[in-house]
């Protein structure tokens, strides 16, 4: 079936091949086609076509990124706003709460870097997005990184479909495998953020805790000794407390 479609694709009159190339980036955020159809392979194909002379190279970049852009705007605008209703919705088993809660709290700390190594890989393009609009990311530092992220993305993957030309199979093979492994980078990186910030809370709190441990154990020791008695009745005091404890 998925080779169907690219065959498709490269044999459908040009303005309807502009039309994929626009179409397939702006649906895998906005409706999340991005998990089973990546955009980058209409964006290719875009490409490869403008090598054989089918279509312009710069329709190609502009539908490529006004797609890539759009989606995930509309991505955002989504998660903002029905987000949790749409989770609610799905299956208890298609929906671990855990992962997403540490999802979202990985995108409020990298920011605006979640959007642009998202961008990079086809299942994080989908979510992204969303998760940014969930978590509350300033919609000002989304729109910026995507502009960005959008545009590179789509100008180095049509750029490499025109220069692969014939050979684009290839190059699809090794950008689905340099996908896979942004993919278990950026993972791994969350990951990695996760458990430093969790580290970092412990030993904040074995620290908290030595100190009020500490300040509880001083107070007596350190009092100070009336000026008419004798340091040695002082002590006395301290010693007799301490053995009725």
């Amino acid at each position: 079936m998925f080779q169907g479609i690219i065959e498709g694709v490269l044999s459908i009159p040009p303005w309807a091949a502009l039309l994929v190339v626009f179409a397939l980036p702006a649906l895998e955020a906005s409706a999340f086609v991005g998990v089973l159809v990546p955009g980058e392979v209409a964006v290719l194909l875009g490409g490869v076509l403008a090598s054989q002379g089918k279509v312009s190279l710069v329709a190609v970049l502009a539908a490529a990124v006004l797609g890539a852009v759009i989606g995930d705007q509309v991505g955002y605008l989504i998660g903002a706003r029905w987000g949790q209703q749409l989770l609610l919705r799905l299956p208890d088993r298609l929906v671990d709460d855990a992962k997403l809660a540490a999802g979202q709290a990985a995108i409020r700390r990298l920011g605006a870097k979640a959007v642009l190594a998202g961008r990079w890989t086809a299942s994080l393009r989908a979510l992204v997005p969303g998760l940014c609009g969930m978590a509350r990311m300033p919609y000002r530092r989304f729109a910026v990184a995507n502009v960005l992220g959008g545009s590179l993305w789509a100008v180095v993957v049509a750029v490499v479909g025109y220069v692969a030309g014939d050979s684009w199979r290839s190059v699809q093979s090794a950008l689905g495998t340099a996908s896979l492994a942004a993919a278990a980078l950026v993972v791994l990186a969350l990951l990695a953020v996760l458990l430093l910030r969790r580290q970092r809370r412990a030993r904040a709190a074995a620290a908290t805790e030595r100190e009020a441990l500490a300040s509880a154990d001083v107070p007596l020791l350190l009092a100070p000794v009336p000026r008419d008695r004798p340091a040695g009745e002082h002590l006395d005091d301290v010693l007799t407390a301490d053995s009725a404890t």
